[in-house]
């Protein structure tokens, strides 16, 4: 099953998002058969703000218990985080 999941980070979090990147992003290319389709939510400035992901999960548990594995998310970058189950119809991977 597919979920659409959105990060928002805490206020002035900034710094946290950005001193945790790397490990962020070597998590996700390791975890790339569950989190598919990612990248930061950005401010009408450009500034990150947040993570938009696509991820393919057994089912919610499994999927939380995912993300509580992610960097950001240990680190306290996150306000909240929601996710909502998804069909992925139009531009799937074969």
């Amino acid at each position: 099953m597919h979920f659409i999941v959105t990060c928002k980070d805490k206020e002035g979090a900034l710094e946290i998002r950005k001193a945790n990147r790397d490990a962020h992003l070597a998590f996700a290319r390791a975890n790339a058969a569950i989190l598919q389709v990612g990248g930061p939510l950005l401010s009408d400035e450009g500034e990150m703000i947040g993570s938009c992901l696509i991820c393919e999960a057994e089912d919610k548990a499994a999927l939380d218990a995912f993300l509580a594995q992610d960097p950001y998310a240990q680190a306290g970058l996150f306000e909240s985080v929601t996710s909502q189950p998804w069909k992925w119809v139009l531009g799937k991977p074969e």
